[in-house]
Parts: C-alpha cells; sequence; structure tokens
C-alpha cells in the first residue's frame, strides 16, 4: 500500500512556539522507504513533493494520489530521482534507464507512466524521489556522476570538507524549477552548509543517508536569530522553509541529497548568514 501525506505551511511565528514534537511531527519525514511501496509526501511549501520508491521483489508504480487532481502523477510537474541503494531500473513511457548507486535520472512533465524495479535479486534499489509543479516540458535524461557539475568545499580544520555533486540541475540540464544534488562529507568532517543561508527564493529539502550504524545527524532550520533542531537517523527527509536556514552536523560523515524549487534556478543566490551571528 502506497502512502502519501499532505503538509501545510507554517510561519516563523508558528514555529518559534513549537515543541520538539511538533516540529518532527511538521518538518521530518522518518520512513522515506518501505518494502514494495512509494511513499510520498507533499510539502505546501512551493508545492514540493519528497518521497521514496523500493522495489525489492516486483515492478511498483509512480501512484497518482487523489490530492493532486491530476490525470496522473506527471501532468502539470517533473520528477528527479537519485538511486541510493541497489541498481535500479526505471521505465518512463516503455523507456528504460538502468541507474547504479548515486546515479539521477530527470523525468519530464508529461511523462504518464513511471515504474521501478531492481535490477539484482536480493539488492533492493531505494529510488529518493523529488517532485515540483512544472510549466514546460523538457527531455527525459540520466545523469551519473561523472557528469555532474563538482565543487570541492570546506577544509579538514573546520570540520565541513565536502564534495558537492550538482546533478540534476539547469547547469548540467533544463529544468523548469527543480533542482537536485548530493553533498559527500569527508571523514573527519561533520558539518553541511555552514556557513548556513536562506534564500527565500527556494524552498529546499536534504535525505541524509550513509549514516553510520548507531550515529546520528542533528539538522538545524528556523530563522538565523531563532534557530532550532531536530535529530535525524539514516535514510530521513526534512522539509526545509523558503525562510529557514538548512544546516547539520553530524556524529560521524555522512552524505546528503539536497533538493530544491522556487521562483530562480540560480543556485548561488544565498541570503548568508555569519556563523557569529547564529542564535
Amino acid at each position: 500500500m502506497n502512502k502519501f501525506e499532505s503538509r501545510y505551511t507554517q510561519s516563523p511565528k508558528e514555529v518559534k512556539q513549537m515543541d520538539t514534537a511538533a516540529l518532527r511531527d511538521n518538518f521530518l519525514i522518518e520512513n522515506v522507504f518501505e518494502a514494495n511501496q512509494v511513499n510520498l509526501t507533499l510539502s505546501h511549501f512551493d508545492r514540493y513533493i519528497v518521497g521514496g520508491a523500493m522495489p525489492v521483489d516486483q515492478k511498483i508504480a509512480l501512484p497518482n494520489p487523489d490530492d493532486l487532481k491530476a490525470t496522473y502523477f506527471l501532468e502539470r510537474r517533473e520528477l528527479g530521482i537519485i538511486n541510493v541503494g541497489g541498481k535500479a531500473v526505471v521505465t518512463a513511457d516503455g523507456e528504460k534507464y538502468e541507474l547504479d548507486y548515486k546515479e539521477a535520472l530527470y523525468i519530464g512533465k508529461g511523462t504518464k507512466e513511471v515504474f521501478f524495479e531492481s535490477a539484482t535479486p536480493g539488492e533492493a534499489a531505494k529510488l529518493y524521489i523529488n517532485s515540483a509543479p512544472a510549466h514546460h516540458t523538457y527531455p527525459n535524461k540520466k545523469v551519473s556522476k561523472a557528469e555532474a557539475e563538482i565543487v570541492e568545499l570546506g577544509t579538514p580544520e573546520t570540520a565541513n570538507h565536502r564534495i558537492i555533486n550538482k546533478l540534476l540541475v539547469n547547469s548540467v540540464l533544463p529544468t523548469c524549477q527543480l533542482q537536485m544534488g548530493m553533498t559527500e562529507l569527508k571523514s573527519g568532517s561533520v558539518w553541511n552548509t555552514m556557513p548556513a543561508h536562506t534564500h527565500d527564493r527556494r524552498m529546499e529539502a536534504y535525505f541524509y543517508f550513509e549514516v553510520p550504524k548507531g550515529q546520528s545527524v542533528c539538522h538545524f532550520m528556523g530563522q538565523p536569530q531563532e534557530t532550532r533542531h531536530i535529530w535525524m537517523q539514516n535514510d530521513q527527509a526534512v522539509i526545509s522553509p523558503n525562510w529557514s536556514i538548512h544546516s547539520g552536523a553530524g556524529t560521524s560523515n555522512y552524505t546528503f541529497i539536497w533538493g530544491m524549487a522556487g521562483e530562480n534556478l540560480d543556485y548561488g543566490d544565498m541570503d548568508h548568514c555569519a556563523i557569529t551571528e547564529l542564535k
């Protein structure tokens, strides 16, 4: 049984009053993957959808939730996929795409049928999904890590040495508003997106994975002068409002996927926050 959840938006004033349980209920997505299911969470921040498909021993279809009021899921949407499990096969209107670990696929508006399956018995694919409303049809395209735009940032001294893989971004392929990439922290580094920033023109979602057993990541959110935190485990996602910082520190190094959508496609459009000014 597939799962679909819709979550309303919240203002800084509301979030300021939230306790731990309320923060987690509104922003944390605990169960991204479940066997032979597609789990989807719709955020009313830019109508962004976050989810996961985990085909274990059967082919599963991208559902069309009633809440979208669409003839099919991608009637007015675009879709980004990054594989974080065993080798996968994604079929989009009859065309098959094989995705290895950490490879990405963009599927454009107008694609009527999408199916997910694992290529190797006993090695379940885990397909992390982001989707945003779309106004134009762009071609489907697979993007490997070798085709990504790669940026190296940070230093071991500040515990934020990391590799940013820009996979589904407008410098690599055309999209309407969806952008996705993956940041890999080097051994000994634990901080992501620090110094922190906001961008009121775009919301964002983070998905944390490759978190070692017994370790966790503390995700920071909120306005720069009114921050909050959410403790997260492996294979969990978190919604970041347009007005919020989005940063994290782990008890070990880890990898995370960032996805965003909104008013522009300028990756560098950020309002930076000085570390010493965070509260």
